[in-house]
């Protein structure tokens, strides 16, 4: 028996609809309690049964699930630090492309000669911890992404951003900014987005 917030499980996959998503001021969505509908999509998306579903935590400008808020503890007692989980195929897909390029070990570098972006990627896993410890504490301060001190998954530093909104975590924000520029803003991303040159501080051209 799973304690608490109620996790959803669904194993019959359908096509995503094209549900209209509630924008706040900040460029994101709000965070919302699945629906039936939500959980088909997402278990087209994942290509199985989505596992300990919270919340709907980002829903891209087009309508789509893409980040999901999941529990700490799986219904069958497994323990999952990643609190939000990246769903979406074009943005899955575009975190690994990220990834391949060499992204996560140029943001690692700057982590260790930047001690104001090290303190603020710090802030963000002490906040993406707070939050799941809220919900359950696993008795770790293990995050996910290689947070707090580098940068190993892209998938989960993009959920995170998306589920906050910018200002929470400077390099998800900036994976973010470089997955708008790369064809999605306006429909996985939103398309008030900070750019990347922005938060980059570089010279607009």
């Amino acid at each position: 028996m799973v304690h608490g917030p109620v996790a959803h499980h669904l194993p019959t996959p359908a096509n995503p609809c094209g549900r209209v998503a509630a924008r706040t001021s900040t460029g994101r969505t709000q965070v919302t309690a699945p629906t039936d509908r939500d959980l088909e999509i997402i278990a087209e998306q994942l290509g199985r049964a989505p596992r300990g579903v919270l919340a709907v935590a980002y829903r891209t400008p087009d309508g789509v699930p893409a980040v999901v808020k999941t529990a700490p503890r799986l219904p069958d007692g497994t323990p999952f630090p990643t609190l939000f989980y990246l769903t979406d195929p074009r943005l899955t897909a575009e975190a690994s492309r990220q990834e391949s390029a060499g992204v996560m070990r140029e943001m690692t570098e700057r982590l260790t000669a930047d001690p104001e972006l090290a303190a603020a990627y710090r802030a963000a896993h002490e906040s993406y911890l707070a939050e799941r410890d809220e919900i359950e504490s696993l008795g770790t301060d293990f995050t996910g992404g290689g947070m707090p001190e580098r940068v190993k998954c892209l998938h989960v530093l993009i959920a995170h951003s998306l589920a906050k909104g910018p200002g929470v975590n400077p390099l998800g924000d900036e994976s973010v900014a470089l997955a708008a520029d790369n064809g999605l803003r306006g429909t996985a991303i939103p398309a008030d987005w900070p750019k990347y040159a922005d938060l980059r501080g570089a010279p607009n051209e």
